[in-house]
């Protein structure tokens, strides 16, 4: 994968609580560029080699849970359990690219995650995103929940996207968060237009257009993490999720590449965080201030050593 020059990484970030947390929310000096550019490069290509591991045992699609008894469906669910988690990967991927945040989520107390494979014979975002929603209601009914919450690596994070705001599904899906997922359209790697689907991710493209289309009525809430190390965004900002009806949140990364983001205990923090707050209103700086230490401080099993900060940007 052909790396950008220095300076397509290290865009500004808008100044965010500085005073709060000035140790996370920090761009790299100068010289501590390559030194991060060259740290990012070599856990994107571990990550790359674990994943290709991982990748055949994810191929098969997932078994389901158990359905709830038929007297138990119509309970009421909210209030006593926390909704299901659905996982959505990005192009070419699987579900095994989410085997550490699901086992993170599963050690904090999530009980109802799912995973969707996506066919890699897929040629249309649109026709994805129905498949999405006919998933989702199975979900709901199977689990008795009358919303679900979604996370989307990449293409994952544009699919449910399309659904939640063009295809009514804002009335099932409560919070959506999604990781390098191109919002505006991405530029990166042009060889790569040759597949409709990738073109339909392209700026400009009819599906980035009828994204930016009113919405006024979107009951969704939006959390949208994007690396300044995003090789596959081009430009990074694409990732973030910019419109006037949509309840949004953009929350900066630092130090991650694309691969590094669904795997890296930061990011696992940042979304556990994110899920354990309900309500579709944006989290206030002070919680988005925590949400930044928890990712710093309370990453599992990294002794400080993973590298990555995130601010709200």
């Amino acid at each position: 994968m052909k790396i950008p020059p220095f300076a397509e990484f290290f865009s500004p970030f808008p100044s965010v609580l500085p005073s709060v947390f000035p140790s996370v929310v920090r761009r790299p000096a100068p010289w501590e560029l390559p030194v991060t550019l060259l740290r990012a490069s070599f856990l994107e290509m571990a990550i790359l080699a674990g994943h290709l591991v991982l990748y055949p045992g994810g191929i098969a699609r997932e078994r389901p849970a158990p359905a709830l008894p038929p007297e138990a469906t119509a309970l009421p669910t909210e209030g006593r359990s926390r909704p299901p988690v659905l996982l959505l990967h990005g192009f070419v991927d699987n579900r095994s690219v989410f085997v550490l945040l699901r086992r993170s989520l599963a050690r904090h107390g999530w009980r109802h995650l799912e995973s969707l494979n996506f066919s890699p014979l897929t040629s249309d975002i649109r026709l994805a995103a129905e498949v999405l929603g006919q998933h989702i209601e199975e979900v709901c009914e199977r689990t008795g929940h009358r919303q679900v919450d979604i996370v989307g690596h990449s293409l994952g994070g544009l699919i449910a996207r399309y659904y939640v705001q063009r295809q009514g599904g804002d009335t099932r899906v409560r919070t959506l968060i999604t990781m390098g997922t191109p919002h505006a359209g991405t530029a990166a790697i042009p060889l790569a237009s040759a597949h409709p689907v990738v073109r339909q991710m392209r700026p400009g493209s009819d599906l980035i257009e009828e994204l930016r289309e009113p919405a006024p009525d979107c009951r969704t809430r939006f959390v949208s993490f994007w690396s300044d190390l995003d090789q596959v965004m081009s430009p990074v900002e694409a990732a973030r999720v910019d419109h006037p009806d949509l309840v949004a949140q953009n929350v900066g990364v630092t130090g991650i590449g694309h691969l590094a983001l669904p795997v890296h205990p930061a990011l696992a923090a940042g979304i556990r965080y994110v899920l354990e707050h309900e309500g579709t209103e944006k989290l206030t700086d002070a919680e988005l201030a925590e949400a930044a230490a928890w990712a710093e401080n309370g990453a599992e099993g990294t002794g400080g050593q993973a590298g990555g900060a995130i601010s709200v940007a």
